[in-house]
């Protein structure tokens, strides 16, 4: 791979990101491919991406997407989850309350709080899957919703579990775990084995390595050279339908322009290399290149 560090780097941005003066989600980090719709209109899904109640997310094989809510809390999706945003709302003072309604429509899910971000008000945030509502009020939580039952697991906290507005259970030990089939009565809650544990949280966490893009990262990808960026827009197209935001950059080449698609939000080479090595074979590229901003 050659270095691009030496070009000007004035930008055409061809992006989906939005502009909202105070988000109630937030996109961190994305292990591509993965996509949001919005009313009609179906877009990659881009770190640093705004979103609001009815944003609905998809992520695709080996996917994994972090969002973190206004509150700080953070929702983890994985590979193959439909999920959708609703009902987010904050009152105005400092102590407020923040209410949101996730719904997992399909595939794997994790809610977590970190102390690192203070949230002085109240949270009522309610988990949905096929069949199970599980309310969080400051929990870790890992669930799913697959195709023949939904799994709520509890690893920290607490939450109270309803199913068709009816209460079933109020979970309070740690790493306990509940599994409702698609119909029929729901077994009790029972105590989860640390090794299933583990592989549970495995499928929400984004993957060392594997091209993720992350808030703040500086690396981009470098994917088709061009003369104009006209040149350009079959790539970016067909970029977008897979998953990828790639966005256009207008560069200098020993005192000539010339234009790149590049994929940006890398965190470090590695992830940048990852990426790039994916996307050459994907879209059977000759020209990918790594660089820093």
């Amino acid at each position: 791979m050659t270095s691009l560090a030496k070009w000007a780097v004035p930008l055409l941005l061809v992006g989906t990101a939005t502009v909202q003066a105070a988000p109630d989600a937030e996109v961190e980090s994305v292990q591509m491919p993965v996509w949001v719709e919005r009313a009609t209109q179906r877009s990659p899904l881009e770190v640093g991406n705004t979103l609001r109640n009815g944003d609905r997310i998809e992520t695709g094989p080996g996917s994994r997407a972090l969002l973190r809510l206004t509150d700080g809390s953070i929702v983890k999706l994985g590979e193959n989850a439909r999920f959708e945003l609703a009902g987010m709302q904050r009152s105005g003072s400092e102590n407020g309350v923040f209410k949101a309604t996730l719904w997992v429509l399909e595939g794997a899910f994790r809610f977590t709080t970190e102390a690192v971000y203070e949230f002085a008000g109240r949270r009522e945030i309610d988990a949905r899957f096929r069949t199970v509502t599980a309310a969080i009020r400051g929990t870790d939580l890992w669930g799913k919703s697959a195709s023949d039952r939904d799994i709520v697991c509890l690893i920290q906290g607490h939450t109270v579990l309803t199913r068709s507005g009816e209460f079933l259970v109020e979970m309070q030990q740690p790493q306990t775990v509940y599994q409702a089939p698609g119909s029929g009565a729901a077994p009790r809650v029972t105590r989860v084995d640390p090794a299933q544990l583990a592989k549970w949280v495995a499928e929400t966490e984004i993957v060392v390595g594997s091209g993720a893009a992350r808030k703040g990262g500086k690396w981009r990808v470098y994917l088709q050279r061009a003369e104009t960026g006209d040149e350009l827009a079959d790539l970016s197209s067909r970029l977008a339908a897979a998953g990828y935001s790639g966005r256009i950059a207008r560069l200098s080449e020993e005192g000539k322009a010339v234009y790149w698609v590049y994929i940006g939000g890398l965190p470090d080479r590695r992830e940048a290399t990852a990426l790039a090595d994916r996307l050459r074979a994907q879209f059977q590229l000759n020209t990918v290149s790594i660089a820093t901003q």
